[in-house]
């Protein structure tokens, strides 16, 4: 019998950043993939996700590799690169998921997903800032939420709790997990599958491997890597994100507020709504 196949797809978040091991980036699915068969015959661990990856990657270019793998378990984790981009749009992020979930789905894998917390968070932007990427992330997260569902996903919420605001889970870009915040999310998947009997293999340890990196060493990186990291994922954001922060400020000084939330909600529901009138069959 072959081993259970375990395929990733998504951005820097399932490639590791955050989590070094030598010259290489570890993360939370290849940690996960060391849990899911027992040890005298472990899964086989394809990890095809890569930095800076938007939905539209995983769906072109990740999704046809991982089917031709025929994986038993698959992880679906994106969405956070389309809300740091100005071509942001709910719709196609939707119709995107509800492809990508489709194809998996039918070839009978397990599927997992995970919904996140906003980047404007993470990086403490001013409100006015926060407060646009906030919108778009929660709008992400929602979609997730309702196509987990409707394919029967194996879903982790990973968007708020104590993990978030705790320093010690994050690395120095406050972007990404550290070890140890890696190490968190694989043991909540390894819990979400070992409850739906799914996972058979050891539970990852929440205990750091390796020394977190000293202060110093963290600063060095952030004004390094870390910085030119942010400013390629936010290059083509910064004009838009400067026009929906005044459109905030507007509304703010207007006690109107609401009507963006409200805006927001609409094009979220159209967008699931848009999916399920696609996926009736035709009229008699």
């Amino acid at each position: 019998m072959r081993p259970l196949g375990f395929v990733a797809l998504g951005d820097s978040l399932t490639e590791g950043v955050g989590d070094p091991v030598g010259d290489t980036w570890r993360g939370w699915a290849a940690l996960l993939a060391d849990g899911l068969a027992p040890a005298d015959s472990p899964a086989e661990f394809t990890n095809l996700a890569v930095s800076g990856a938007q939905t539209r990657d995983v769906l072109e270019r990740q999704t046809p590799a991982a089917l031709d793998l025929r994986p038993d378990v698959v992880s679906v984790v994106i969405g956070v690169n389309d809300t740091l981009r100005c071509t942001f749009d709910i719709h196609a992020v939707a119709s995107r998921l509800d492809q990508v979930y489709a194809a998996f789905r039918a070839q009978g894998t397990v599927l997992l997903t995970a919904c996140l917390p906003d980047p404007g968070t993470m990086l403490r932007l001013p409100g006015a800032l926060a407060r646009p990427l906030a919108r778009r992330q929660r709008a992400v997260n929602t979609v997730v939420h309702a196509l987990s569902e409707r394919h029967g996903a194996v879903h982790l919420h990973a968007a708020d709790g104590d993990w978030i605001s705790d320093r010690a889970m994050w690395s120095a870009d406050r972007l990404h997990p550290g070890e140890r915040g890696h190490r968190q999310l694989a043991q909540r998947f390894h819990a979400l599958l070992a409850e739906a009997g799914l996972a058979t293999g050891a539970v990852p340890s929440v205990e750091p491997e390796f020394p977190a990196p000293s202060r110093s060493a963290s600063l060095w990186w952030l004004a390094t890597a870390g910085t030119g990291w942010v400013a390629r994922r936010c290059t083509d954001l910064l004009p838009q994100l400067i026009t929906l922060a005044a459109a905030e400020i507007r509304h703010k000084a207007r006690g109107t507020s609401a009507r963006l939330d409200l805006t927001a909600s609409h094009a979220v529901a159209s967008a699931l709504a848009a999916l399920s009138v696609a996926e009736q069959p035709d009229a008699a």
